[in-house]
C-alpha cells in the first residue's frame, strides 16, 4: 500500500510475496539503508515515488510482467548502476531515473514509444543509451545535467528534439540527427561544452 515502508531507516533488503501485484505510492520511499529488494513475476504496477531516495539501492531486476512504472519511481537512487526495463512498459515517466548518479547503463526496449520530462536527468555516469526506433517522444531536460554522455543517436521515429534535452551535457561530443527530425527547439543543446 500507500507509503507502506516509508523512512524505515533500517531496512535493508526486502522480499516481495509472489501473490502483489501492485507497490503502492511512495511504499519504500526514503528507505536510505535499503540495498536489495526482490521482485515477483506477479507484479504489474510500481507506484509514483516507490523508491525515491534509496540512495543505496544498486541494482534491481524488474520483471517483464511489470507494464506501469510511476513518476519518479527510482528518483535519487544514487547508488544504482545497472536496471533494464521490463519488456511492455510503453512510457518511461516524468523523474524516473532522475539523480541517479551511478546509473552507467540501460536497456529501453522497443515496447517504450515515449521519454518523459526530467526522465534521465542527472545521471552523471551515462554514458551512452539506445533509443529504439519504437520512441515517437522525447521531453524537455529528458537528458539534461547527464555530464558524462558522450554520442547520442536519434531514431528516424523522432520528428523534434525538445527544449532542453542535452542541457549541461559538457562531455557530448556525438549527436546523430536523423533526416526525420524536423525541429530543434530552443536551448536543446545549451552549455555543451565539449
Amino acid at each position: 500500500g500507500e507509503k507502506s515502508f516509508k523512512g524505515c531507516l533500517s531496512l535493508e533488503k526486502g522480499t516481495i510475496s509472489n501473490s502483489v501485484f501492485r507497490i503502492g505510492p511512495a511504499a519504500f520511499e526514503g528507505c536510505l539503508s535499503l540495498k536489495t529488494i526482490s521482485i515477483p513475476s506477479s507484479l504489474s504496477i510500481i507506484e509514483s515515488s516507490t523508491f525515491l531516495d534509496c540512495s543505496l539501492l544498486e541494482e534491481i531486476k524488474i520483471p517483464n510482467s511489470v507494464t506501469s512504472i510511476g513518476v519518479s519511481a527510482f528518483a535519487n537512487c544514487s547508488s544504482l548502476k545497472k536496471i533494464s526495463i521490463p519488456l511492455f512498459l510503453k512510457k518511461i515517466e516524468i523523474k524516473t531515473f532522475s539523480k541517479c548518479t551511478s546509473l552507467k547503463e540501460i536497456l529501453i526496449p522497443n515496447s517504450v514509444t515515449s521519454i518523459g520530462i526530467f526522465a534521465f536527468q542527472e545521471c552523471s555516469s551515462l554514458q551512452k543509451i539506445e533509443i529504439p526506433s519504437s520512441v515517437t517522444e522525447i521531453n524537455e531536460y529528458a537528458f539534461s545535467l547527464c555530464s558524462s554522455l558522450i554520442t547520442f543517436d536519434f531514431p528516424s521515429s523522432i520528428k523534434s528534439i525538445e527544449s532542453y534535452l542535452f542541457w549541461q551535457c559538457t562531455k557530448l561530443k556525438i549527436v546523430n540527427i536523423s533526416p526525420s527530425i524536423i525541429t530543434i527547439r530552443d536551448f536543446a543543446f545549451k552549455e555543451c561544452t565539449a
